[in-house]
């Protein structure tokens, strides 16, 4: 072991500038046995170093190399496991738990003596040492006894020092002088000791020779002494002299010091004085403005901006640190204040004169306005109030519960103004889609009393509701034979010359204008009110990233609003575009219900009015929606137009529970269903009014509900219908609905209109094959037969040899059709077709021309299987197919 120790204290630490101090020869609990050594070093440099190493062998050779090492500082707990009994095992806890097995207890316990002793003399580090015997560490303690193995080797290596460079040259130098020393050690040694007597000896004769030099120098250092106290007493006369000379010059100094500071204040006080004249003295000119200032001129109203614009600047200075302390100071910002609050309050006051005067100057113009839809012009009232848009600003700037208070009563008062010109607006709008008349009823009389009002607007719905007879006659729709389907609605319009259908297109054409002149004149106002307001009361009309839902005014007036007007610190609006939107709520809050109820009017008057309402206020919703889309006027119009949206979706909802409900009768033919006709009507007036309307999706899912339900009401009625043949009802039905939209042309109807072809050429042919039955009954019944026994089997030539449809048999048959019998067949069928058939279609000749086909079919067939069973007979029909056309052609000229 002492070799190993040796070994690798040349071969690992000595060139690492460290000191092996103890070894022990260990291996990792439960697994291979690979040895190792864990090694106790301390570094020869200062501050000194202990680590704990891993040496392994090399597994290329049989030198060693350092593969971990630890520092001792980091090392937590040493566990000997058993304090009593021998036990080679022992764990280290550093970042971890290593555990290992020493070759032999006594390395152990030598190994961990010697860390416990590192620990006291270099680091005095807390470790614990667990099941470690008390013995153990108390031999290592230093009391003057014996040392331990690890405790000797320390020490002896703390006495050894090795030669530097210089002390091995000379050592070599010296005995390359004397080479018998190595061989004659005492001869070098006595050699060596008679050289230090001579030394000795000289270093005496040397002292002795030097003692005269000594008394020389010794004499000199006296009188040197002698000088420096004459130089020291002159130094002190000196320093007396002085002393008061010090004495003037620091109270000349000090003075100076004073007045430079003396000099520096004043300075600093005159810029101090400087900017507080500059920054918080308000010319008198401006203080009399304020207090005097005409608020009424164009040049009164700018002195008194100027001066509260200065005001405001005095007011919002930047004092400087202690400035707020002056007294001075203080008295200015009171005046200031003061001078705010009183022009502030007369400032209000003015306004709200403006207001209320306003108010009535602007009632004095609805007189004339009354007979006309057209609604005020409320510019030159923007125009004078705009003077002030300054002022406002100053006013919300500096005070605004003020601001605030002049917000609301602004719209209190044109609330009030608008909601008169609105009403009486909207009611004139009212009478001209009517055509009623304002007897006794003057709208010169301001203001109107709400009974008066109120007796107006009633008899004006009663009187609307006499005019229900001018719908069109959807409303009214049950199945009646096609010569009479008109003649109610014209006995109840007995209006001259002008049929049900001119009057119902001018009456919805004049509603259309009138309705699209409403929404003309409530656009423009709305928008110019707005910006007045965002201009007046300097409101930023930026796009709001969170849109606000608007409701009806009532919650304005209950919820918003009551927050917004509320004295004291202005409430949180999330922006100023909201605030907008609040107050054109509250001072247009009549124009919802008054649209609402101006479109029950035009839908009680003809349901139909409905598809203009819808086109038109989708225009004008889209119109404001690109202007802004979160404005009032955008939210307003997109809730009016739900309002329109669902009267439409009513209107179409009752078309077709009208045509579910249809009753026909049971004495006359049917022909072309109202409902039928009704959906010609509709849709014709549809296409015309949605023409590049923005809407035209909502038409074309209404035409998908509709169509379909022509069709199921067509069905239905053909089924229950007993008078005329149900193939006819269908026919006539689908062909009036094929031939409608293929002359409109609906691009979403296209499979309908298909389905209308297919289901009119369907029932057409059935229809056919059904009234042409079997002309040639007798005749069909022998090629029915001959039909089957070629089915059985029998070769066509063979079949005239069968005794029932043999030759004579067959010319048996044909003389019962001679031509006289069959022209008279198709004559009465003519008239069975001709009564069937309504006049309104006109599909007479092509029914008529159809079943001429089917029966030139049926000769065909006829003759051909005459042909291939009967050849070379002979035999033919008693008349040809020219016959047939001749026979066709002569009745249909004939009826």
């Amino acid at each position: 072991m002492t070799a190993i120790k040796h070994a690798l204290q040349r071969d690992i630490f000595t060139p690492n500038d460290e000191r092996l101090l103890s070894i022990v020869n260990v291996c990792k609990a439960g697994k291979k046995k690979r040895n190792c050594f864990l090694c106790a070093t301390v570094t020869t440099e200062r501050p000194v170093q202990v680590n704990v190493v891993k040496v392994k062998k090399s597994d290329k050779g049989d030198f060693y190399k350092r593969q971990t090492a630890w520092a001792l500082r980091d090392l937590a707990v040493v566990d000997a496991k058993d304090a009593i009994k021998e036990n080679p095992e022992f764990d280290l806890h550093f970042d971890k738990v290593y555990k290992w097995v020493a070759s032999s207890t006594v390395e152990k316990n030598t190994f961990i003596s010697c860390i416990w002793k590192l620990n006291q003399r270099y680091l005095r580090k807390k470790i614990d040492f667990i099941n470690v015997s008390s013995q153990l560490l108390e031999e290592s303690v230093p009391s003057g006894e014996n040392q331990s193995v690890a405790g000797g080797d320390e020490e002896a290596v703390d006495e050894y020092q090795e030669l530097n460079a210089r002390e091995e040259q000379d050592i070599e130098i010296m005995m390359e002088g004397c080479e018998y020393a190595i061989s004659n050690a005492e001869a070098f040694a006595e050699k060596l000791s008679r050289e230090l007597q001579v030394l000795d000896g000289a270093n005496i004769q040397s002292i002795m020779a030097s003692e005269k030099q000594v008394n020389i120098l010794m004499k000199l250092l006296d009188e040197a002494l002698k000088e420096v106290d004459q130089i020291e007493l002159k130094l002190s006369s000196y320093e007396e002299m002085l002393q008061s000379v010090k004495e003037q010059m620091d109270q000349i100094s000090e003075s100076n010091h004073l007045i430079h500071l003396s000099n520096t204040n004043n300075v600093k006080l005159l810029s101090e004085i400087e900017f507080l004249v500059n920054h918080m003295d308000l010319a008198k000119g401006h203080i009399k403005a304020l207090q005097e200032g005409d608020l009424t001129s164009s040049r009164g109203i700018e002195a008194c901006t100027n001066a509260a614009d200065a005001l405001l600047q005095c007011m919002n200075v930047a004092l400087r640190p202690g400035h707020d302390m002056l007294h001075a100071v203080k008295q200015q910002q009171q005046r200031f204040s003061d001078l705010r609050e009183q022009f502030a309050r007369r400032l209000a006051s003015h306004l709200n004169s403006v207001f209320v005067q306003q108010g009535h100057d602007q009632s004095s113009t609805l007189a004339q306005h009354s007979v006309e839809l057209t609604l005020p012009n409320h510019h030159p009232f923007h125009r004078d109030l705009l003077r002030y848009a300054k002022l406002m600003e100053w006013l919300k700037n500096t005070d605004y519960g003020k601001y605030e208070g002049l917000t609301k009563n602004y719209m209190d008062y044109l609330s009030r103004l608008y909601e008169r010109e609105i009403k009486d607006f909207f009611e004139v709008a009212k009478i001209k889609m009517t055509g009623t008349t304002r007897e006794g009823k003057k709208f010169a009389t301001l203001p109107r009393k709400e009974s008066a009002v109120k007796q107006e607007t009633e008899s004006l719905h009663g009187s609307s509701g006499k005019l229900t007879g001018s719908t069109s006659s959807l409303n009214k729709l049950s199945v009646q034979s096609s010569g009479n389907r008109r003649s109610q609605s014209s006995s109840l319009l007995d209006m001259g010359n002008m049929s049900a259908s001119d009057l119902d297109v001018a009456d919805r054409t004049k509603f259309d204008k009138i309705f699209e002149q409403v929404l003309s004149e409530l656009e423009p106002l709305c928008l110019a009110e707005q910006d007045f307001i965002s201009k007046f009361f300097k409101l930023q009309q930026h796009q709001s990233s969170s849109g606000t839902t608007m409701n009806e005014a009532e919650e304005m007036d209950g919820g918003i609003l009551s927050r917004l007007h509320t004295s004291g610190v202005p409430q949180t609006i999330s922006s100023e575009k909201d605030m907008i939107r609040q107050m054109m709520t509250k001072i247009f809050r009549c124009i919802e219900p008054e649209l609402n109820n101006l479109i029950a009017l035009g839908d009680k008057i003809d349901s139909f009015n409905s598809l203009y309402m819808l086109v038109k206020m989708s225009h004008h919703v889209w119109t404001a929606q690109n202007v802004d889309p979160a404005s009032f006027l955008s939210t307003t119009l997109g809730n009016v137009l739900v309002t329109v949206k669902r009267n439409f979706d009513k209107c179409i909802s009752n078309q077709m529970k009208q045509m579910d409900e249809v009753k026909i009768s049971k004495k006359s033919k049917v022909g072309i269903l109202p409902f039928v006709a009704e959906f010609e009507e509709f849709a014709a007036l549809a296409e015309s009014i949605f023409k590049n309307a923005e809407r035209r999706g909502d038409l074309d899912k209404a035409y998908i509900k509709l169509i379909r339900a022509v069709f199921v009401s067509v069905e239905k009625v053909a089924n229950e219908s007993q008078k005329t043949p149900r193939d006819v009802v269908m026919m006539e039905n689908f062909h009036h609905i094929f031939a409608t939209l293929s002359r409109l042309k609906i691009s979403c109807l296209e499979a309908e209109k298909k389905e209308a072809k297919q289901k009119y050429t369907d029932h057409l042919q059935s229809y056919v094959i059904y009234s042409l039955g079997q002309p040639l009954e007798k005749l069909n019944h022998f090629f029915e037969g001959v039909e089957a026994r070629v089915a059985q089997g029998i070769r066509e030539e063979e079949v005239s040899y069968q005794l029932a449809f043999n030759k004579q048999e067959l010319r048996k048959v044909i003389k019962e059709y001679p031509g006289k019998e069959v022209k008279k067949g198709l004559d009465n069928l003519y008239k069975k077709v001709d009564k069937h058939l309504c006049e309104e279609e006109n599909l007479l000749q092509v029914v008529w021309h159809s079943m001429q086909d089917e029966f030139i079919r049926q000769y065909k067939h006829f003759e051909g299987l005459i042909a291939r069973c009967y050849p070379g007979s002979g035999i033919t029909m008693e008349f040809t197919i020219q016959d047939i056309l001749d026979y066709c052609s002569s009745i249909a000229q004939s009826h």
